[in-house]
Formats: C-alpha cells, structure tokens, sequence
C-alpha cells in the first residue's frame, strides 16, 4: 500500500544522545511565559463563551475511534516503543484547525491531527504513570513555523493580541492571504507564516498528511512520525476544494459526510535520524531531508464508518480528553526546546478546561 521504499533496513539510524539537546539558561521562564499566554487566550475565549477551549486547536472537525495495527516484520530499529510488537490497539483521532477561539472555516488555517493510541506497555514519562496512551500530536506540514521556542513565542504573543478580534476583518485577510499564497505555490514555494495566518488553501482537511513536526526518542534512537491517508477514498481528496460558502463549520460538515458513508486507511510512518547537523533536534524549523532517510509505514490505521461529530462524541473525546506528547512513552519522549517548552502549557490547558468545564479528564483504558 505504501509508495515508500520498502528496505528500511538499509537505513543507518544515529543513536540519540543526550549532548543534542541544548537548553538555554533562560528555557524556565520562556516557557513560563508561553503558558501565560495560552492562558490568556483561554481565559479570553472563556469570557466569551462561558466553555473553556483550548489554547490552540480549540476547533474541531472530526471525532474518529478506529484500530491502529502495528505492522509484522519490521526492522529492529523501527520496532520500538508504542510499535514494538504486531497487534492491534485502539485510537482515538481529533481533526482540528490551529487557532485558539472558534472562528469561521472561511478563516482557513493549518490543520491538525491528535491520535491517542490505547494499550501501549512500557515504562511512562512522569506525569502519565498508571496510563496505557500514547499521544501524537501532529500539523499538515513537516517542520514547525517557529525555529526555537522564543521566535514560537513571539509569534503566539501576536496572535494571542488577536484571539476574539475582528472575525469579518480575519475572513477577508484569510482570502486576500490565501491569493498570496496560492501565487507563492504556483512558482514552486510556500510559506509556513501566511498559512498559519489565514492563508492556507480551502481544501478537504481529510485529504491532508500530518506530521509530528518536531522529534521525539525513539527507543534508543530519535525521529519523527507521520500519518498519511492512504485509502484512495481519502487520497482522492488531497487537495480538493471544499465548499465553506455560507458554512461556517464547512469542514466538520465534510468530515460527516464522508464517514457516514465510507471509512479510512492511513499509514503510520517513522523517519529515523542518520544525521544530527542535518537533522537537527533544537532547531524546529528544519524540514528533515527524506533522501537521507525516508518516512517508512509502521503500523495502519483502519476506521470504519461512523458518526464522525455527535453530542457524546464531544463529550467524551472533546470536552474529557487532553492530548499531550507528554502523554506516553519513555520511549517516545518529545525532543527540543519547543517541546521542552510546551509542556507545563499542555499541563495548564488541560487543567484550565477541566475546572471551567467542571470535566475532569480522563484517559481511556
């Protein structure tokens, strides 16, 4: 099913150690700070309308149970961790778009996928002992818009000024945007920033391929992950335009109508890493070439149809899950200054949804 090359085991990956990670003096409160500014933006969107959201994806699009299987015969080096040994588990996928209040989809923003796996074993990362999930949490694009955790900072300060403002004025800049970077792409380009501004193109969220976009361990090396569709259902609408005239949650409407119809197949895929300048783990930025090592399919996941937005759905996954790369594995430990930074974030978000919400969160079992 897989387009990739099928001889994984001709990949050489480097053996992660712990000099590849560099924290500034200064780390504690940079993080500090972006927590306070997540908490500002939950805290505004609350006062609006009286639900705590998230801080970032607080929309979402679709609410998906399925099976992953992790898949027989892979190479040692790809069998680690949440994909260590063939079987199936259960997920849990949340579809959502990046910004942190309910806007419109005519504002159209990046996209992204939150998969919760259910029943992996092995030794948890503190915060998450006694759970049996591990959490990814990925976007539609292969490196992080922000290189280091004070320029991601910089970027949410100024987007935070704009949580609840203008939403007629943020559905015209996103088309004006969305012309930018059409013109950009037809010359061979793109831009991370007009995309994270407004300006992505209106396309059909479930023909997207999302990425971890920055490392995490994997077993005794380091990589990152993707999923990728690959039922020609859902590869037939990479791309696609979706209608989002006159729909303000056009996009949670297109991900029902296709899954009460039909299911999904996508691949779970790794790229270990062979090359620490050319791979880096600090700067986030950095799309990791894929001649050096390509992304090669662990495991699949297989959903069949279902009510993709419902009452209970929301309930259940929306309203009582967080999802948290810090929710998992020692394994799979999250990588870099952006993800060291994140994670008291992570903690206060869920935290906040729970006593506003009168919700506690919970991990299925």
């Amino acid at each position: 099913m897989s387009d990739l090359p099928m001889n994984p085991r001709a990949i050489h990956p480097l053996p992660f150690e712990p000099s590849f990670e560099q924290i500034p003096d200064d780390e504690a409160q940079t993080s500090k700070e972006l927590a306070e500014t997540l908490h500002t933006i939950m805290e505004t969107t609350f006062k609006d309308n009286g639900h705590a959201n998230r801080s970032v994806h607080a929309k979402a699009h679709g609410l998906l149970r399925g099976q992953l299987t992790v898949l027989d015969n892979l190479a040692p080096e790809l069998a680690q961790g949440a994909f260590a040994k063939p079987g199936s588990l259960a997920v849990v996928m949340r579809f959502s778009t990046n910004p942190g209040d309910i806007l419109d989809d005519k504002v159209s923003t990046p996209r992204g996928l939150a998969l919760k796996i259910v029943g992996v074993e092995g030794p948890r990362l503190p915060g998450s002992e006694g759970q049996v999930t591990q959490d990814f949490v990925m976007q539609n694009a292969k490196a992080f818009t922000a290189a280091t955790p004070k320029s991601f900072l910089t970027t949410l300060k100024m987007l935070a000024k704009t949580t609840d403002k203008a939403p007629g004025l943020k559905k015209a800049l996103s088309a004006v945007l969305r012309g930018v970077e059409s013109t950009i792409e037809s010359m061979g380009g793109e831009s991370g920033t007009l995309k994270s501004l407004g300006g992505h193109p209106q396309t059909h969220i479930l023909g997207e391929s999302f990425y971890s976009v920055v490392p995490f361990l994997y077993g005794p090396y380091y990589a990152k992950l993707a999923v990728v569709p690959v039922a020609p259902s859902l590869t037939a609408l990479t791309d696609q335009p979706v209608d989002l005239d006159d729909k303000p949650d056009g996009l949670r409407q297109a991900v029902s109508e296709y899954f009460d119809q039909q299911g999904g197949v996508w691949e779970v895929r790794i790229q270990l890493a062979t090359d620490i300048d050319k791979m880096p783990i600090e700067d986030a930025s950095v799309v990791w070439p894929e001649d050096l090592s390509p992304f090669v399919a662990v495991a699949r996941i297989d959903v069949e149809p279902q009510a993709a937005w419902s009452g209970d759905k929301v309930r259940e996954i929306d309203d009582s899950m967080a999802f948290s790369p810090w929710h998992g594995l020692q394994a799979h430990r999250p990588l870099g200054g952006v993800m060291r930074v994140r994670k008291p974030a992570y903690e206060m978000s869920a935290g906040f949804r729970a006593q506003h919400n009168g919700c506690p969160m919970h991990e299925p079992r």
